[in-house]
């Protein structure tokens, strides 16, 4: 259902760099250049990520109570992504571990302040 979800920067070289690293940890990669923003994915008939500078030229700011979930295969997979977010600079918002019977996630910022999780299911 989810087609793509766009998270705004005020920096767009340091946000590349950042997810650039990030996302390759989970076989994602840069689909698309449109000038103010990149658009990451595993291909492009699949849900994507995009960082942009916002249209109206206005600041990005932090929508509170937004987040994106990256979903991924394993438990280990959350534990390295999570661990990357912060090796490039991302902070914490809580650890990897298990929350609940079945999801296990980590919790963290990027550069900008956007909060994200990556998780799995099992």
């Amino acid at each position: 259902m989810i087609g793509y979800v766009t998270l705004g920067t005020n920096d767009l070289p340091r946000a590349a760099a950042f997810y650039d690293a990030l996302l390759a940890e989970i076989g994602a990669k840069r689909l698309m250049d449109f000038g103010r923003g990149y658009s990451y994915g595993e291909s492009m008939d699949r849900p994507t990520l995009g960082i942009v500078i916002p249209y109206d030229t206005k600041p990005a700011t932090v929508g509170n109570g937004v987040m994106v979930a990256l979903g991924v295969d394993s438990r280990a997979t959350v534990d390295r992504v999570h661990k990357k977010a912060l090796e490039l600079g991302g902070t914490d918002e809580g650890p990897a571990g298990p929350r609940g019977d079945d999801f296990y996630a980590g919790y963290f910022r990027d550069l900008d302040g956007n909060k994200l999780s990556v998780f799995c299911m099992g």
